[in-house]
């Protein structure tokens, strides 16, 4: 995958975790989208392909610290794609929550967490029904974006680099 390819979906990836952000301070439709222990879990696969891309871009291609880097991309992407399948089966099973989640509590004890209250801090319900976006809520649009994530990364990990 080129130096440019890397990038972009960097960019894109931090750019749907800065969507996530401005969603929680100014909302949507007049609701606020306080994230839930499981978006916050979703933040970090988001910022680890971010990371992992941005830094894949700045080695050569034949450099084999690229394809590890390549490798953790489409790790965290596949981490982030279970966490939000996990939250879409919970929307569809508001039954299962109890309300407050112990994941909650222990997110929350994270020094990111206590440093970077804006990004890491979980106060939501996880099987919270919020205005769809586009038709879809945001853990489905979640569910999309890191399916689409680790299908780019695999199918270029596997595929002969052009240049």
């Amino acid at each position: 995958m080129s130096q440019a390819k890397y990038l972009y979906l960097s960019l894109f990836s931090l750019g749907l975790v800065i969507f996530a952000v401005v969603l929680q301070r100014v909302g949507y439709q007049g609701v606020s989208f306080l994230p839930c222990p499981l978006c916050i879990l979703q933040r970090v696969g988001y910022l680890g392909v971010a990371i992992f891309c941005f830094i894949a871009a700045g080695f050569n291609p034949l450099n084999p610290l690229r394809k590890i880097f390549h490798i953790l991309a489409a790790i965290s992407a596949a981490y982030g794609l279970s966490i939000a399948m996990r939250q879409v089966w919970l929307l569809s099973h508001p039954e299962i929550s109890c309300g407050i989640d112990p994941l909650e509590t222990w997110i929350n004890q994270f020094q990111l967490a206590k440093g970077l209250p804006w990004l890491f801090k979980a106060d939501g319900l996880c099987s919270a029904k919020l205005p769809a976006i586009l038709g879809l809520q945001v853990p489905e649009w979640s569910l999309f974006w890191f399916a689409v994530f680790l299908a780019i990364l695999l199918i270029t990990l596997f595929r002969r680099s052009s240049n």
